[in-house]
């Protein structure tokens, strides 16, 4: 039997639009949310050399600020610590003669008044010491 006679038979077919559609929206979505490197940077092959290192060793000049304000210059107090001028004769006169560039620590203490560093580091220039550095101590947890 027969009952679907004069029907004709209907060729299913996919609908590619709603597909295309959420492809796009996909690959758009992609792009906004990719984030992009940009590496820029040159391939440098640098020169060698046979070249000893220099035994020269650097001249410090550790200058230490106490809580109370006083100035210690490698270990010896300066007399009249309270003068600029002071400060940077004891810090000429324990810079050997044809040192060169000789480097100022300046251990602080904590609790030294910000002025008196500022005078060290015054008294530094004045004395023609012009590489200053400072002395931390690491936190321990």
């Amino acid at each position: 039997m027969n009952f679907g006679r004069g029907r004709s038979r209907e060729e299913p077919e996919i609908n590619l639009i709603p597909m295309i559609d959420v492809l796009l929206v996909i690959i758009i979505f992609l792009m906004l949310t990719t984030t992009y490197s940009r590496f820029a940077g040159l391939e440098i092959n640098l020169p060698t050399a046979d070249a000893q290192a220099s035994n020269d060793k650097q001249v410090e000049v550790n200058v230490a600020v106490t809580a109370a304000g006083e100035v210690v210059v490698n270990k010896r107090p300066v007399n009249g610590g309270a003068n600029i001028q002071a400060i940077a004769a004891a810090m000429q006169a324990v810079v050997p003669a044809g040192a060169k560039d000789p480097v100022v620590i300046i251990n602080a203490d904590a609790k030294a008044a910000h002025q008196r560093v500022i005078d060290v580091m015054q008294a530094a220039q004045q004395a023609g010491l012009v590489h200053i550095s400072f002395a931390t101590q690491a936190v321990q947890r």
